[in-house]
């Protein structure tokens, strides 16, 4: 009875079987379908066994109807309001140094120097 449902529509279905790449979930006792592991929750899903279990009760949106191979492509994740994202927080600038003597240096040439600094901080 793929008939009675149609693309965009939200129903209610009973998770029947879990595998790594999602879980199958019975619409009504002759239609099931797959809700793709992406498709669980926002964010990432490492393992789904977190987040469902075999005859949880769920909410689902229905994505994609192919009528001949007899499949529905299911999603909770699109009947769950979307997380806010947080601002990040404002980054701590770096003290600005002076290089007003930086250039093409050689090693040689700027060794004494760092070692100079070196000496400094150690006091």
């Amino acid at each position: 009875m793929i008939e009675n449902y149609e693309v965009g529509q939200v129903v209610q279905g009973k998770v029947t079987g879990i595998q790594p790449y999602g879980a199958f979930v019975a619409l009504d006792d002759e239609v099931q379908g797959l809700v793709h592991i992406s498709e669980v929750t926002h964010g990432y899903v490492k393992d789904i066994n977190e987040f469902l279990s075999v005859g949880d009760e769920v909410s689902v949106k229905i994505l994609q109807i192919d009528a001949e191979k007899n499949k529905i492509s299911l999603s909770i994740r699109a009947t769950q309001e979307a997380p806010q994202k947080q601002s990040k927080p404002a980054a701590k600038k770096a003290p600005v140094q002076d290089n007003s003597n930086a250039g093409f240096n050689t090693l040689k040439d700027k060794l004494q120097e760092w070692m100079d600094q070196s000496d400094s901080f150690k006091k």
